[in-house]
C-alpha cells in the first residue's frame, strides 16, 4: 500500500508548527535567568505585611543580611543577583500585595552592561516607582543611588568599563525622587575615591561589597529604616 504523501507532509508540517510554538513559549518563560525565577517564585510565597521594610535590588542588594544588620526581623531582602530595571518592574507587584511600609530600592547597574544610557536606565526606574505608587500608594519610597565600580581589578567589564556613566544615571535617579516625592539616598558619595571609582577597601572584584561595604551602606540607610511615617 502507497503511504498517504499529502497526510505525511501536513502531519510533519503540523509537527513542525507544534515545535516553533513550544520553542516561542520556551523563549517567553525564560526572558530572565534560571535563578531569577527561583528568588521570584520564593518571594511570591513568602509574606509581606504592612510594616514590612523591602531592600530591592540586584545581586549587591541580594548579598546582604538584612534583618540581621538592623536586628530587625521586618527588614526583609527581596533582591535578586543579575536583575534589571525591567526585572524588577516584572515582579515588583507580587511584592506590593502585603503593601510593605517602605521599599529601598536599588537597580540599574546590571542595564549599563547591555549598553543603556543613564535616561534609559532612568525611565526604567522611573517606571518601577510609578507602579508602586499606583499598586501601594501608602509605601514610602526610598530611591538609593548606584553604587561606584571600579574597572582596576579587571573583572565585571561590561558593568566596570562604563564607571564614569554613573553621576549620571543617580542625577536622574534623584530627579525622579524630587518629582515623585520620594526619597532619594547618596550612597555613592560614600563609596567613591578620589578618581571616581569604589573604593577598594569595599570591593574585591570591583562591583560586589564586602563585608565593610555592607556595614558602611546600613550606617547611610539606619536613620530612614528609623524614620517614623
Amino acid at each position: 500500500m502507497r503511504p498517504n504523501v499529502k497526510y505525511i507532509y501536513e502531519k510533519k508540517v503540523l509537527f513542525i508548527l507544534i515545535y516553533l510554538c513550544s520553542l516561542s513559549i520556551f523563549s517567553q518563560e525564560r526572558k530572565y535567568s534560571t535563578y531569577y525565577y527561583q528568588r521570584a517564585t520564593l518571594f511570591e510565597k513568602l509574606s509581606v505585611t504592612p510594616d514590612d521594610i523591602l531592600f530591592v535590588g540586584n545581586s549587591i542588594t541580594d548579598g546582604a543580611e538584612w534583618f540581621e544588620l538592623f536586628r530587625n526581623p521586618k527588614v526583609k531582602n527581596r533582591g535578586i543577583s543579575g536583575d534589571t530595571t525591567y526585572g524588577v518592574y516584572d515582579r515588583i507587584s507580587t511584592l506590593l500585595k502585603g503593601h510593605p511600609k517602605k521599599i529601598f530600592l536599588m537597580i540599574g547597574i546590571n542595564n549599563v552592561p547591555q549598553g543603556e544610557s543613564a535616561d534609559t536606565i532612568a525611565y526604567g526606574i522611573h517606571k518601577i516607582v510609578e507602579k508602586i505608587k499606583t499598586e501601594s500608594p501608602v509605601t514610602k519610597i526610598y530611591l538609593q543611588s548606584i553604587l561606584p565600580v571600579n574597572p582596576d581589578l579587571n573583572m565585571f567589564h561590561g558593568h566596570t568599563s562604563r564607571w564614569e556613566i554613573i553621576p549620571d544615571i543617580n542625577k536622574a535617579i534623584k530627579n525622579i525622587a524630587e518629582r515623585e516625592n520620594a526619597e532619594y539616598i547618596d550612597l555613592y558619595s560614600h563609596f567613591v575615591n578620589e578618581e571616581g571609582k569604589m573604593d577598594l577597601k569595599y570591593t574585591n572584584d570591583g562591583l560586589h561589597l564586602l563585608g565593610e561595604g555592607y556595614l558602611l551602606w546600613r550606617d547611610v540607610v539606619k536613620p530612614y529604616i528609623n524614620e517614623k511615617l
